[in-house]
C-alpha cells in the first residue's frame, strides 16, 4: 500500500525537499530520510514509532531515519513545515541518532538558541532551491549539517534507546517485511492469527502493537489494501464486481460491497459509474470528514482539509 512505505518524489538528484501545509493528517508512513516537522501555528497529534504526543506551535517534531510516523489531528488547527532530506546529508555512515523524544519544544530550542536558526534555515532552503544559484546544493547541505549537529549537541539522547535499538530495529523490520507481504498478498486469507505468528507475537499483543504503530487496525488496514486495489480495478478494467471482489481478497460481494461503501463513501456500483474516477482517493480518514481528501500527486502521504500554502 503506498501510504505505507514512501519512496519520494524529488525533483532533481538533490534530496532535499520543503513544503507547508495547513490543517492535515497524514497516515502512517516510513522513509530512509530524516524528516523534521516544525508546528508553525496550532497544535497537532502526532506518533513516531512507539510514542504519541501532541505538540504545539514553535514544537519541532524528529522523524528519524527508519521511524514509522503519522498524524491524526481532526478538528485542530494547525499549519506544519515539513523538512525531509537525505541521510547522506549529514553522514555516508548515518545511524539512528537516539533522542530520548522525537519531540524538541520551542521553549527547548529557544534555550539552545535553535529557534531562530530554524526559521532562516527553512527560509533559506526555500530560497537556495528555488533560485539554484551556483553551489545551491553545497549550501543547503551545510545549512542543514550544521543545524542537525547542534541539534545533536544539545538534545538530550537516551542510552536505553540505544540498548533497545537492536530489538526495536528488529520488530520494525518485522512490521515491514508484513506490510509488504500484505501488499503482495492481499488477495489471500490473510488472517490476524497468520500476521501475529509472522511477527512471533501472540495476536492480542501484535493487535495492540499493529494499532499503536500505525494508528489504525490490521483488519482495517488490509481492508484498505483491498479497496485501493479494487478502486484502480474498477478504475482501469472491465471486470465484473463480483469478480473484482473475489480476486481483491473478499470472501462475497455483500461484505464487500459494505467495505467499500466504508471506505469510500460510495458502492462500488455507484464508484464504477463515475465520470472522473481517477479523481477520487482513498482515505481510512475520509469517514471523519467528507473536507478531506487524499493528495496522492504529493510526494508525502498527506490528508488535507484546505488549500495548500505557498
Amino acid at each position: 500500500m503506498k501510504a505505507f512505505h514512501e519512496v519520494r518524489r524529488y525533483a532533481t538528484e538533490f534530496m532535499v525537499w520543503h513544503k507547508s501545509y495547513k490543517d492535515i493528517s497524514f497516515l502512517a508512513h516510513w522513509h530512509k530520510e530524516i524528516e523534521m516537522i516544525y508546528i508553525r501555528s496550532g497544535s497537532a497529534k502526532l506518533s513516531v514509532t512507539d510514542q504519541s504526543f501532541y505538540a504545539k506551535a514553535g514544537d519541532l517534531v524528529i522523524c528519524d531515519s527508519g521511524d514509522i510516523h503519522y498524524s491524526d489531528s481532526y478538528q485542530m488547527d494547525n499549519c506544519l513545515d515539513f523538512l525531509i532530506f537525505d541521510t547522506n546529508l549529514i553522514s555516508s555512515h548515518y545511524t539512528n541518532s537516539h533522542f530520548q523524544h522525537p519531540c524538541v519544544t520551542r521553549e527547548q530550542l529557544e534555550a539552545y538558541g535553535l529557534f531562530d536558526m530554524l526559521e532562516r534555515l527553512l527560509d533559506l532552503i526555500d530560497d537556495e532551491m528555488e533560485s539554484q544559484k551556483p553551489y545551491y546544493q553545497d549550501v543547503v547541505t551545510a545549512s542543514i549539517r550544521q543545524f542537525w549537529y547542534l541539534l545533536k549537541r544539545n538534545v538530550p539522547t537516551s542510552d536505553t534507546a540505544m540498548q533497545s535499538q537492536n530489538r526495536r530495529l528488529v520488530m520494525l523490520d518485522d512490521l515491514q517485511q508484513l506490510l509488504s507481504y500484505m501488499e503482495e498478498h492481499y488477495m489471500e486469507n490473510i488472517t490476524l492469527e497468520f500476521a501475529a505468528a509472522r511477527m512471533h507475537f501472540s495476536e492480542s499483543h501484535f493487535s495492540k502493537i499493529f494499532k499503536k504503530l500505525t494508528g489504525i487496525n490490521f483488519v482495517i488496514y488490509l481492508n484498505m489494501i483491498r479497496v485501493e486495489k479494487a478502486a484502480d480495478l474498477l478504475r482501469t478494467s472491465n471486470d465484473k464486481i463480483t469478480d473484482i471482489a473475489f480476486n481483491c481478497g473478499f470472501n462475497n460481494v455483500r461484505t464487500f460491497n459494505r467495505v467499500f461503501k466504508e471506505m469510500t463513501g460510495y458502492t462500488p456500483t455507484e464508484f464504477s459509474a463515475m465520470p472522473d474516477k481517477g479523481a477520487y482517493n482513498l482515505t481510512y480518514y475520509k469517514h471523519k470528514s467528507t473536507e478531506k481528501q487524499y493528495m496522492d500527486k504529493e510526494p508525502m502521504t498527506i490528508i488535507k482539509n484546505t488549500e495548500i500554502m505557498q
